[in-house]
């Protein structure tokens, strides 16, 4: 990008010059020029860690609370950002709005709702180790927040709303709550991204149903797509926004309920499976 003064007349005018001017946006061998260079990661030590709404705040304080006092133990190790799930509520409340003929954007909305509920109760759980419940507009102050030793909670929800776009089939928004956590891990430049759910890891059906489902310990974020499962454990739209990310390049899906699983995320290890984008 340059400066060029032209004169106009009788009138010299500054004129910034691009690659950009007088060009379409939509000429798809420019954006594909315009992809260079490393992409600027705010907090590259940040860790990305969502709370499944059905398969681990649904379940109460048998299973909420020992994973609340594993991050308590870990946080100062480890910079992090807690992203709470919908879960059981997020289904009763799109059962209603579709009997009553909402569209997919109310439906987004409603599904934000309850998963800002998940994060006021579980920063309101953490209040006496630091726990701040934040919303997206708070993300600019992340910086300040973690350097004051608190423990910042947000809904994972990403902020569409109503203009979130028709899905593919039926009207429940395919962008919830697992690539809520992704884009906001993606847009700091964090280290990695956890999803915390009551399972091992991906499995090829679902074990709850098939019990002797295939265990998938690591796979690539396209195979994973070739694979099209009828049934997956992770959102679909993740796993597309994994497969053109710029700054996060693994996902890893891991059963909370076993003692240690975090920890061993958090350092590096695959306690469950590890979804990871090639090149």
């Amino acid at each position: 990008m340059t400066l060029v003064r032209r004169k106009d007349g009788a009138t010299e005018r500054l004129h910034i010059e691009t690659e950009l001017m007088g060009e379409s946006l939509m000429d798809r061998a420019l954006m594909a020029r315009l992809d260079r260079g490393e992409v600027f990661r705010p907090q590259p030590e940040l860790t990305v860690i969502k709370l499944g709404g059905q398969s681990i705040i649904d379940r109460g304080r048998a299973a909420l609370l020992p994973i609340l006092d594993e991050l308590v133990h870990l946080r100062p190790r480890y910079p992090m950002i807690i992203v709470t799930g919908g879960g059981t509520r997020s289904r009763h409340v799109y059962s209603i709005a579709i009997d009553l003929g909402m569209p997919t954007g109310i439906l987004a909305k409603l599904g934000q709702s309850i998963s800002e509920q998940n994060a006021l109760m579980v920063a309101t759980l953490l209040a006496p180790y630091g726990g701040i419940k934040i919303g997206h507009d708070d993300i600019v102050k992340l910086p300040s927040y973690l350097a004051m030793g608190t423990t910042p909670v947000i809904h994972g929800m990403p902020p569409y709303g109503l203009w979130e776009e028709p899905p593919e089939a039926g009207r429940i928004p395919d962008r919830r709550t697992d690539i809520g956590a992704f884009l906001l891990a993606e847009v700091l430049g964090a280290r990695r991204c956890i999803l915390v759910k009551d399972e091992r890891g991906l499995y090829a059906a679902d074990p709850k149903k098939h019990p002797d489902a295939e265990f998938i310990p690591e796979i690539e974020v396209n195979e994973l797509l070739r694979r099209d499962l009828d049934d997956l454990a992770v959102e679909r739209a993740m796993l597309r926004a994994l497969a053109r990310s710029h700054s996060l390049k693994e996902v890893y899906v891991i059963n909370g309920l076993q003692r240690g699983a975090i920890e061993r995320a958090l350092a590096g290890d695959n306690p469950g499976t590890r979804i990871y984008r090639a090149g």
